[in-house]
């Protein structure tokens, strides 16, 4: 079953440093998973309640029993982390969004998300239950110019118009189903240099699709920034250069102190900086956590702190 593997959190350690959950009051885990950050922050800090979010109901009954002990001071929200935060009411002390995959989804054939044979093209966070569109649907139903498209901004795919020419060229015989289906086309069209690197970034770009993550990410990082308490600190696992760029750029234009246009002669924006960077360059995890969980190799952790 899928609720026995259990996740192991990613630069935990980092994350507490800059979160410092010892100093108490509301800490918002946008993407809990199987509960590892979050019960770390619960038991690093006596006084500190998290409010752990995800769209995932399996995920959220494992994280449950993961925290049951903490009692009221846990409070779980099925839903995307960019819509959660309007729920939240409370000043928060701090927010942590870790937008990697959990073992749960690479782990288990079902859920879609990898490349091995046999794997359902599904890749939906929210699972079975979700109405959103598949991977496969995305496959079989989008027009070409937006396969195309989408291939190369989420997946900066430079052979993206031949890869979807080729998609639509495969749909025509029978629909797409399955990871090997996709596969099949991969090397149709990257020949015997495929690597496994290639199938990750084309496999990353349909998943990014299918769940709008980039879009989740832009709506929830002001959200956040917004709903956090003087002081508050916001931190940022991301995984790779599409989410963190976002993250890096937001962080600095809100460092910053004026955000006029070059040519404008007097400042005539908010003229104060909304917070400080704490992280002028990400925080990667240690040769030692790497080699504990290789999952760790690619994630990049950014912290922000709210001008108090």
């Amino acid at each position: 079953m899928g609720g026995e593997i259990r996740h192991v959190p990613v630069l935990v350690d980092a994350v507490l440093e800059y979160l410092r959950p010892e100093r108490g009051g509301v800490y918002f885990d946008g993407t809990l998973g199987d509960g590892g950050h979050s019960e770390a922050i619960l038991e690093a800090g006596a006084e500190a309640r998290v409010i752990g979010v995800d769209q995932d109901p399996e995920a959220l009954e494992v994280a449950a029993r993961r925290l049951a002990r903490f009692g009221d001071r846990v409070e779980l929200i099925r839903a995307n982390f960019a819509d959660a935060v309007d729920r939240v009411s409370e000043p928060l002390a701090g927010a942590l969004l870790d937008l990697g995959l959990s073992s749960r989804h690479l782990d288990v054939t079902g859920r879609g998300f990898s490349f091995r044979p046999g794997t359902p093209l599904d890749m939906r966070m929210a699972g079975a239950a979700s109405a959103a569109p598949t991977a496969a649907d995305l496959l079989n139903g989008l027009p070409e110019s937006e396969l195309a498209d989408l291939f190369y901004r989420y997946g900066e795919e430079r052979r993206a118009r031949r890869l979807a020419s080729a998609v639509v060229a495969r749909r025509r015989q029978a629909p797409f189903a399955t990871s090997d289906d996709l596969v099949g086309v991969l090397e149709e069209v990257f020949g015997p240099r495929l690597t496994a690197q290639d199938k990750a970034r084309i496999f990353q770009a349909l998943r990014i699709a299918v769940n709008d993550e980039l879009g989740a990410l832009d709506r929830a990082l002001p959200k956040l920034r917004d709903r956090l308490a003087p002081g508050g600190v916001l931190v940022v696992l991301s995984y790779h250069s599409l989410e963190d760029r976002r993250v890096k750029e937001s962080f600095r234009e809100w460092s910053r102190s004026c955000v006029c246009p070059p040519e404008l002669p007097v400042c005539r924006c908010r003229g104060v900086a909304l917070g400080e960077e704490l992280t002028r360059r990400p925080v990667f995890a240690s040769e030692a956590e790497v080699a504990e969980n290789p999952r760790a190799r690619s994630a990049r952790l950014r912290a922000w702190r709210k001008a108090a």
